[in-house]
């Protein structure tokens, strides 16, 4: 007899509140109000608000990895850039946590080679150090052209493959668009939270809110073995023998 009243007595709580909000009005949220930002023309364009990383005319956004006092010094022509792999890497000259990015790449059209070296670059996506360390979002011609899965373009280098193979022809200029979720780490710099990326590889997801496990390694797998902030973005000038790639309308919105 207790168990059954003191179930009726929840039901009659519970019915209770169910009918206390009578009026569509009461679940009406009106404040913060969402900013306006202006879509560009295409979904390609930058939106109001984003930063210009490269706007088709200089590189005065980049900046050389083994000098950032000194300018990046790739090749700036026809709206675009090339990788000179003379000059090394280069990263922006500002730092970012969380962000959207968008980047189009393209391989030569009279590319050569196999493998990973095949118009090999990367996106790094949060470059925390002067030589090759940080989170890379792999660039290559796999058209037609196998390598190892998670070493293909779209994958998180060296440790999560793409979900699909959405590679143009070489030639054909290849859209990246990003949302990058900076890792946390508490006082004493041992991990708070993990990076998380999703990628669009030419409108096609194929990296879904992916955990990293850390900076990338060439050898070895990945961990956090250093606490870090707000990183630059650095774009990778391969030692491969194949034709360099090139870049255009990079932008970033900063979350």
């Amino acid at each position: 007899m207790y168990k059954k009243t003191l179930t009726t007595a929840a039901a009659v709580v519970f019915s209770a509140a169910l009918f206390a909000q009578t009026k569509p009005e009461e679940t009406e949220v009106w404040e913060p109000v969402p900013t306006v930002v202006t879509p560009g023309k295409v979904n390609t364009d930058a939106p109001s608000d984003a930063i210009i990383l490269f706007n088709g005319k200089s590189l005065d956004q980049w900046v050389s990895v083994k000098d950032p006092a000194q300018p990046a010094t790739w090749k700036v022509s026809g709206n675009a850039f090339t990788v000179d792999k003379t000059g090394g890497n280069i990263q922006t000259k500002r730092s970012f946590t969380n962000y959207q990015l968008h980047i189009e790449w393209q391989v030569p059209k009279n590319i050569t080679g196999t493998g990973q070296g095949r118009g090999n670059s990367g996106l790094f996506l949060a470059s925390t150090g002067p030589g090759d360390d940080g989170y890379e979002l792999q660039i290559l011609d796999n058209y037609n052209n196998k390598t190892y899965v998670n070493g293909q373009a779209g994958s998180i280098y060296k440790q999560t493959a793409p979900l699909v193979n959405a590679n143009k022809k070489p030639g054909e200029w290849q859209t990246y668009d990003v949302i990058w979720t900076a890792p946390h780490f508490n006082a004493d710099g041992s991990l708070l939270s993990p990076a998380r990326v999703t990628v669009f590889f030419n409108g096609i997801l194929v990296q879904n809110n992916t955990e990293l496990h850390g900076p990338t390694k060439y050898i070895g797998k990945a961990s956090y073995e250093k606490a870090h902030g707000a990183c630059p973005i650095k774009l990778q000038a391969h030692g491969d023998k194949s034709e360099p790639l090139s870049f255009r309308n990079i932008w970033i919105r900063e979350l």
